[in-house]
């Protein structure tokens, strides 16, 4: 791992950054992480072995050891820039393993330390995913979870049935964001500006740049999708646990 010790990097001061950076998003995004983590410890106790799927710095990790101190966590990832962060930040602690994997790879499962999970959480990331590659995904995170086990997703889920609602939505929260930026707020591109030219992350950050190219977004079901192609994929019960006016939180039991 790499760790302040060896860089001199704060890497909490980039992990506080890019919490910032997100909420600016999703200013209720804490909330979403405070009904995550009490799902976890309603389904399958207070000392879970989780998968943080597309981890990116980590922040689901960070949040369930604070609140579960014997839980561990298998965070998985391909961005090179918020896997450095996330190494650096967690260095030291044996609760936590990263693996460097591509979700699209259908190997992507046999490079984790373990076979079953008790839970696997994803929040704001599977967006990145079309249709067909998240049903794959979902059917493979089918065979992680554990029976008895949970996993969640976070995510911007649009209800197309809803466009009036859809639109009047949208402009209130972007009204807000655009004031938020107006007081200081780095957005998406401008934080990945600001790594780039940090000198221990300038050149992961290129790296992930080249793997993903500009920010582009996949397809984003209705949380009534996810949860049609979640118990198609074998998972017993799926529904949303918590929703914002712009974002779900779908729960699925296996």
């Amino acid at each position: 791992m790499t760790d302040a010790a060896t860089t001199g990097t704060d890497w909490a001061a980039w992990q506080q950054s890019w919490d910032r950076q997100q909420e600016w998003y999703m200013p209720d995004r804490e909330e979403r992480f405070r009904v995550m983590l009490d799902m976890v410890e309603a389904v399958v106790g207070p000392e879970p072995r989780v998968l943080d799927l597309a981890c990116g710095t980590g922040s689901i990790t960070d949040r369930l050891l604070k609140r579960f101190p014997k839980a561990t966590s298998v965070g998985v990832d391909l961005d090179p820039a918020l896997l450095a962060i996330a190494e650096g930040y967690f260095a030291g602690d044996e609760r936590v393993t990263f693996v460097t994997a591509d979700l699209k790879d259908p190997e992507w499962v046999t490079g984790l330390p373990h076979d079953s999970y008790d839970a696997v959480l994803t929040a704001t990331a599977l967006h990145w995913l079309h249709t067909e590659p998240l049903t794959a995904l979902y059917g493979q995170l089918a065979g992680l979870v554990r029976d008895g086990g949970v996993f969640m997703n976070a995510d911007h889920m649009i209800d197309e049935t809803t466009p009036r609602i859809n639109a009047v939505e949208r402009a209130h929260r972007h009204a807000a964001m655009d004031r938020a930026k107006a007081a200081g707020a780095l957005d998406w591109a401008e934080w990945w500006a600001v790594a780039a030219k940090d000198p221990v992350l300038a050149e992961p950050t290129a790296r992930r740049f080249e793997i993903y190219g500009e920010h582009a977004d996949g397809d984003t079901p209705s949380s009534r999708r996810h949860a049609e192609i979640l118990c198609a994929a074998g998972f017993a019960e799926a529904r949303p646990v918590w929703a914002s006016p712009s974002d779900t939180l779908v729960l699925a039991v296996k």
